[in-house]
């Protein structure tokens, strides 16, 4: 049986230092964890016997809260197998839960530091538990419309964090390319290739990412296919590669003093509670 590296996906906080990684891996176990930009040290939060779908979940601007979309085939349970939650950063237990009972729709983004948009669509959520601390938005509409899965959420998530569409492939019936950029300063461009395929490659989920650096004077291209997450943090880039968290400086010349920050390969699940 192969062995594939962990999979992650980090949502950071637009107006604190801090971000929550998505952890994966086996495939049915995820794990939370909390990243203090400013110092890199991480918190584990709690994992789930369970998939998150981190293209629906969302970080608050402050960092304090975490809207997810979950399922774990419990379809007779309270949560109805599949649910929006809302959570205190870096933990998974709900403050707010809405079962689902499918996974059309689902997820949510935040639209300020109290209020929030649920993916609800046209076959809706039930309300178990709610609270007073966050309040749902209901006059938002994400920019866009990419459907009812996993791009509704994460396209319009992209956009509002600074990245730019700038264009959509289709290459076959179901398989698609969805090309977003961001400048990252000293003359470099992130390009961010978003598919959208039933054919995925082997170890990958039919939304995958991977990346490329745009030289602004030259247009010549570097491409970084191992990269599944990346994004600008300050003024240094971070990224995801098999299992692993990178940074480096962004200089005229390409990426400098190239860190390691955090190994993930090796977490294994670990039944842990939420000090709430």
């Amino acid at each position: 049986m192969k062995i594939f590296p962990a999979r992650i996906h980090i949502l950071l906080a637009s107006q604190a230092t801090v971000g929550l990684i998505i952890r994966r891996g086996p495939s049915k176990q995820v794990a939370t964890i909390l990243w203090d930009r400013q110092c890199d040290r991480f918190q584990l939060g709690q994992w789930l016997k369970g998939r998150i779908y981190e293209r629906r979940s969302d970080l608050s601007p402050d960092g304090k809260y975490l809207i997810y979309f979950a399922m774990n085939g419990r379809w007779q349970s309270e949560a109805c197998g599949a649910w929006t939650a809302i959570s205190q950063a870096p933990y998974l237990k709900a403050i707010a839960i809405f079962p689902k009972g499918d996974c059309w729709n689902g997820g949510g983004l935040w639209t300020s530091q109290a209020t929030y948009w649920l993916n609800d669509g046209k076959y809706g959520h039930q309300i178990l538990r709610d609270t007073s601390r966050v309040r749902r938005d209901t006059t938002y509409a994400p920019i866009g419309n990419y459907g009812s899965e996993c791009l509704g959420v994460y396209y319009p998530r992209l956009l509002r964090d600074g990245w730019q569409l700038v264009d959509r492939v289709q290459l076959d019936k179901w398989k698609d390319q969805d090309i977003f950029e961001k400048s990252i300063g000293n003359g470099w461009i992130l390009r961010k290739i978003a598919h959208a395929e039933i054919d995925h490659p082997e170890g990958k989920g039919c939304y995958w990412d991977e990346h490329s650096l745009i030289n602004r004077a030259t247009n010549a291209t570097i491409s970084y296919p191992q990269w599944e997450w990346a994004d600008l943090d300050g003024k240094r880039l971070v990224w995801a590669a098999e299992g692993n968290l990178y940074a480096a400086e962004i200089t005229a010349e390409g990426l400098t003093n190239v860190v390691l920050l955090f190994d993930f390969n090796d977490m294994q699940f670990q039944p842990l509670a939420a000090p709430y």
